[in-house]
């Protein structure tokens, strides 16, 4: 695949004509829960440097979720945060380099994670076509839920200055960092890898690998589905939020990816409405999106939107 031909690529997706409306009622019932953040701090994870906390709090639907906070232990003033997100496969982790660079780091398990999965767990693989034929129930609608609840988790914290915030993750990850970008305007800088769920029907076409290929044998299985699949995740596909991001964002993608095609990445990036975005386009390699060559890139680009100025 040479870059000349992924990028003139041109999506099926298509945005419904009520996907704001949809929206707005799952925010508007996610806005009329409590959160009751609990946060207890787990002394075998806490280092000399970092504080690290146990986090759970109310999602939509009331399902409870969990997450791992870090806070570096000399600071005297309103920190930076940092929201990290996971992928499909990956569990939340603890970010202790995140808060030795300065940041309050907060690591997100949404439903079906590990922490959040005792009331709701429709498994891995399962969670791309649990419900997929109702937009109601479907799993990504608590699940994008989850990701923007996290957002209110660090407004609720005294030590977090609520005008830097930021949000981060790869595949999976890549694509709450545009749907959390998109629906949280508090949001004022955004980290996208090797975005998923982005032009998802491209992609079952365009790949035959996991997870994409849950849909392709959900499809199989039940062949008359296919237009109620396409119309629901028509309101997941994360193109349809990209024109809502405003906040500096960056993209990086792998040329030779072939569980995220990199088709799908330049598409969304095109559609990203924020007049301050950058992508990363690595040749040669996959689904990593050459994350060792690009960390450099993205530690000064939180550095320059998230970090206060050196006196």
């Amino acid at each position: 695949m040479t870059q000349t031909s992924a990028e003139s690529y041109v999506s099926k997706v298509t945005k419904p004509n009520d996907f704001d409306d949809f929206w707005g009622e799952v925010l508007s019932d996610l806005e009329s829960i409590p959160i009751n953040p609990e946060v207890v701090q787990d002394h075998i994870k806490s280092t000399d440097d970092v504080d690290v906390f146990h986090v759970t709090f109310d999602s939509l639907d009331n399902v409870r979720i969990f997450g791992w906070y870090c806070l570096p232990k000399k600071s005297n003033r309103e920190l930076p945060a940092i929201l990290t997100v996971p992928g499909y496969n990956a569990e939340a982790g603890v970010s202790l380099n995140l808060a030795r660079k300065g940041y309050a780091a907060f690591d997100v398990a949404p439903r079906g994670k590990i922490g959040s999965h005792h009331q709701y767990n429709p498994g891995y693989p399962g969670l791309l076509t649990y419900n997929i034929v109702d937009r109601n129930t479907y799993s990504y609608r608590g699940f994008y839920a989850d990701a923007w609840r996290a957002v209110d988790f660090l407004l609720s914290r005294n030590e977090v200055d609520s005008k830097r915030i930021g949000v981060q993750g790869g595949s999976q990850g890549g694509g709450l960092t545009i749907t959390t970008a998109a629906m949280r305007p508090e949001i004022r800088a955004a980290k996208c890898s090797v975005p998923y769920l982005c032009g998802i029907i491209d992609a079952i076409e365009l790949t035959d690998t996991y997870p994409y290929y849950e849909i392709t044998e959900y499809l199989r299985i039940h062949p008359d589905s296919k237009a109620k699949v396409e119309e629901t995740l028509a309101y997941f596909d994360v193109n349809n939020f990209a024109d809502k991001v405003r906040c500096p964002i960056i993209v990086n993608i792998g040329l030779q990816d072939q569980v995220c095609p990199p088709q799908t990445g330049y598409v969304v990036f095109d559609l990203l409405g924020s007049k301050d975005k950058n992508l990363y386009p690595y040749d040669g390699y996959g689904h990593g999106g050459g994350g060792h060559i690009y960390q450099p890139i993205v530690d000064d680009f939180f550095q320059k939107h998230l970090l206060p100025k050196k006196d």
